[in-house]
């Protein structure tokens, strides 16, 4: 009679720790917390030296999740790797059963020769099931004595409990999934034939890059003379008539200058008038003569030159538009040499896109290309322009950025946006294979690294 009081006893409290085992795998929250206590934690119902959980990803392979004692799997090392030929070898060898003991020499013999190395003698392995009878992965147990016929029915239990509670923190369908993709080798042959043609599918080869909307041959306004600008007249982006003052130069100068061109021309008449009376007497004063006449012309010359500057001082337009220049404030007081460009008249219903392509953004173009403008103000609204020249040579941008400089004429057949306005153009290239789309600047830069 106390023989069979301890057995009960005993299966009392094989059956307590099982409610327990159960209700801490079920409350759980991940899957390394319930693989932590399935491999260290079953220990309380059933005595063993190690433990291993694994992950049955494809019949016959997966992948080892937990080891009893160990704190983080190291799988690149000889023992993670050799385990998981076991147990996927346990998995292809025994795939309706829900569980056995083995031992080394119910392997093949190249895993069997390592089994004293790794193992205990006697190892018992459990399916862990998960919906629909498709097995999640397997509890491998293994200690030096032989399992008992009530130790397999409760553990039979336990991992039924585990494959419940690790079924319900994967979810149906991103387990459906992943156990559809592990088992068709069909289809990850099929998707890699599919991605291979997709690589050669013809696509367009664009680039994007700054635009600035800016007129269309516009008259330029320049320095009549070297002076100093005095007074702008007119403001910024303010609609100017032909012959419109646009700004006048300081007249100091040139006034300066006139005076002594004045008194210049007064001394070469005087000189010519005392020569010529002088030759009624005098043949040298007479054969000086001519000599003093032509330089009381070039005197009179330049008088006449520098009195006509003074007409050149006020700078007028010679056609209506819009003057396009940034600040009077800048221009007022700063010094001009004849020729330097200071501002521009442009016609508001004429203007065309400058585009800056980077150098390593740079595609092959040409003109006639397919370009559209995205403005900062309107992004939803794309303005079509087609691509009629392209810089040969890179030049720095006002950015500081080696770039190709782009001229775009605008298609659309409503007025121009206005003039100043800046966005992001999208320029059209050639039809390339989707591979080059997506490899050339990965490419390029291999090539900058290795120097070929």
């Amino acid at each position: 009679m106390k023989a069979r009081a301890d057995i009960i006893d005993d299966e009392l409290l094989g059956l307590g720790t099982l409610v327990q085992l159960a209700k801490r795998a079920r409350s759980a929250a991940t899957i390394e917390e319930l693989s932590f206590i399935a491999v260290n934690e079953t220990h309380g119902l059933v005595p063993y030296r190690q433990a291993a959980l694994w992950c049955r990803d494809a019949p016959g392979a997966g992948r080892i999740l937990a080891v009893s004692g160990v704190p983080a799997i190291e799988r690149d090392a000889p023992f993670g790797l050799w385990l998981e030929r076991v147990l996927a070898a346990c998995d292809r060898d025994n795939s309706g059963a829900a569980g056995r003991a083995f031992s080394a020499a119910d392997l093949p013999a190249e895993l069997g020769r390592e089994w004293a190395e790794w193992l205990p003698a006697r190892a018992l392995w459990l399916r862990l099931p998960g919906r629909g009878g498709t097995p999640l992965g397997a509890l491998l147990l293994a200690r030096d004595q032989p399992w008992q016929e009530g130790e397999g029915r409760l553990l039979g239990e336990l991992v039924d409990i585990y494959g419940h509670a690790w079924a319900a923190l994967r979810g149906p369908q991103r387990y459906a999934w992943r156990r559809l993709w592990h088992r068709s080798h069909r289809l990850k042959a099929a998707l890699a034939v599919l991605v291979f043609g997709l690589m050669w599918l013809p696509v367009t080869q664009s680039a994007l890059a700054p635009a600035e909307v800016i007129p269309l041959d516009p008259a330029v306004v320049r320095a009549p003379l070297d002076g100093v600008i005095e007074q702008v007249v007119v403001q910024p982006n303010q609609e100017v008539k032909a012959d419109q003052l646009l700004l006048t130069l300081d007249p100091n100068t040139v006034q300066n200058r006139l005076e002594v061109a004045r008194k210049a021309l007064d001394v070469a008449e005087a000189e010519y008038r005392q020569a010529a009376q002088q030759s009624l007497v005098d043949d040298k004063s007479r054969s000086q003569l001519a000599a003093l006449q032509g330089r009381l012309e070039q005197r009179r010359a330049e008088v006449a030159y520098v009195a006509s500057l003074l007409d050149r001082l006020s700078v007028k337009a010679d056609r209506p538009g819009i003057a396009v220049f940034e600040d009077r404030n800048d221009l007022t007081g700063r010094p001009v040499t004849i020729g330097e460009r200071i501002l521009t008249i442009a016609d508001p219903n004429r203007a065309e896109l400058e585009i800056r392509l980077s150098v390593p953004d740079a595609i092959t173009l040409e003109p006639g290309a397919p370009v559209a403008l995205f403005l900062n103000v309107a992004p939803e609204r794309p303005i079509h322009a087609v691509l009629r020249y392209a810089s040969y040579e890179a030049t720095p941008s006002p950015d500081g950025v080696l770039s190709y400089r782009l001229k775009a004429t605008l298609t659309e057949s409503q007025a121009p946006p206005r003039i100043g306005l800046k966005g992001t153009a999208k320029i059209y290239g050639q039809r390339v294979s989707l591979f080059y789309f997506v490899m050339r600047r990965p490419l390029a830069a291999v090539r900058q690294v290795l120097g070929l």
